[in-house]
């Protein structure tokens, strides 16, 4: 009877143990050896220690479980509770999720992190709204033109079947006389592969990450941009955990931010390494093409402040000043 009473006691106490771990689905649109991923595996590794194993967040690369464009939409409707998702990809909806994709108006990390600052509150706001919050923000190293071609000016880029992955890219193409394609990350390789691109506008560790060194031999280091990947999740989600697991997840996010930043700064200067050492020929861009890239910088920023309306330009004001 003992014997019994002790085993039921036992079960009991293994289905509380069970019933209280809660499991998350984590989607991302880049590979596990992509830094921004590896960032992820350690935030989700460090709530499962704070936690007591009592959060579990299972992350799942290169668009393994939803597609990029997808994931903002899972996590809104609860289909997964956190995500990875492309700020800049989602710039049709509202424009300030664009701001960080405007060529030159933030060319610097130190720039990318005050544009950050600026940005943040009428992101979260927004995605409040939407049933969502903002956990944490890292940026990708600065973006530089691909090309199959030599180009030395913004004239030598009409034509180029261009990669474009938000709404700035195609705008960009649209700008020099380029072909816009759509394509995400993750089927990147293949699209140069068949020839559907041969031209695009991202870091090197897109590059890396996808080979382009097997396809396309140069990369001109215009240093347009930082866009940034943000990881959201969905509050009614976040407001079923406990309080001791939300302190938890906001700490370990924070964490993740300041190190998603460093690893970034860290990345940008392997990855061009790694891709010279692949046959990849890095070049300074020409003073004509970067003029004629300042040039398309400052006709998307007015477009964007157009659209953006006084909420655009406030921020913009805002991380001006900083």
């Amino acid at each position: 009877m003992k014997l019994k009473f002790a085993l039921s006691l036992a079960t009991f106490a293994l289905a509380g143990a069970v019933s209280a771990q809660t499991k998350w689905d984590l989607p991302a649109a880049y590979p596990a050896s992509n830094f921004h991923t590896e960032n992820l595996v350690q935030f989700a590794n460090d709530v499962d220690k704070a936690t007591g194993g009592k959060l579990k967040i299972t992350v799942h690369p290169n668009a393994s479980l939803f597609k990029a464009p997808e994931i903002k939409r899972a996590v809104q409707g609860g289909q997964a509770q956190i995500g990875e998702i492309l700020l800049v990809n989602f710039q049709n909806e509202w424009q300030i999720f664009g701001a960080d994709g405007i060529p030159f108006l933030a060319d610097s990390y130190d720039s990318a992190a005050k544009l950050w600052r600026a940005q943040r509150p009428l992101v979260e706001k927004k995605l409040g709204e939407q049933g969502m919050m903002v956990l944490y923000a890292v940026a990708w190293p600065p973006q530089g033109i691909y090309s199959k071609k030599p180009i030395s000016s913004a004239s030598d880029m009409k034509g180029l079947k261009w990669r474009a992955y938000s709404p700035a890219t195609a705008r960009i193409a649209e700008l020099v006389g380029a072909q816009p394609v759509t394509v995400q990350a993750a089927e990147l390789s293949q699209a140069m592969a068949t020839g559907v691109v041969d031209s695009y506008m991202s870091s090197g560790s897109t590059g890396f990450d996808s080979k382009t060194y097997e396809h396309i031999k140069n990369w001109y280091d215009t240093q347009a941009w930082l866009p940034k990947n943000a990881v959201i999740v969905n509050r009614a989600a976040f407001a079923a955990l406990d309080k001791p697991t939300q302190d938890a997840l906001l700490k370990a996010a924070a964490d993740a931010e300041t190190r998603g930043w460093a690893a970034s700064r860290r990345t940008n200067t392997e990855v061009l390494e790694k891709l010279k050492a692949n046959g990849m020929t890095i070049h300074a861009p020409s003073a004509q093409l970067k003029a004629d890239m300042k040039k398309v910088g400052d006709t998307m920023l007015k477009e964007w402040l157009e659209k953006a309306g006084p909420e655009g330009q406030q921020m913009v004001e805002t991380y001006r000043k900083m």
